[in-house]
């Protein structure tokens, strides 16, 4: 089996057992991806290399739990959307330009 779709799986269980579908609209859940984003970005708030580990792990763990739930509230395979995006990117990015830089396409 496929591993994504058997997290996917294991998630979507793990919120019926406990009755939270009720909670998890698209808006919520993306509110809860920029919550738990936030808490990833707090684990560097005060330097870019003394930091823990384990508490990176697992803010880390909720923004892709709740952007796995969010994919599958809405009905997207995330490999299609993942790839897709990297394909804009591609040309919005191509590598004669961007190699090496940190500008955004637009300053390329």
């Amino acid at each position: 089996m496929d591993s994504l779709l058997e997290l996917k799986e294991k998630i979507n269980k793990f919120t019926k057992d406990r009755d939270w579908e009720q909670f998890h609209t698209p808006s919520n859940l993306a509110k809860s991806i920029s919550i738990e984003a936030s808490e990833l970005l707090e684990c560097f708030q005060w330097s870019d290399t003394d930091y823990d580990l384990d508490k990176v792990k697992e803010e880390l763990a909720d923004v892709f739990n709740y952007a796995i739930q969010l994919a599958s509230v809405l009905d997207l395979d995330i490999k299609d959307i993942i790839l897709k995006k990297m394909e804009k990117n591609a040309l919005k990015y191509p590598i004669s330009k961007a190699k090496g830089s940190s500008k955004k396409y637009n300053e390329l």
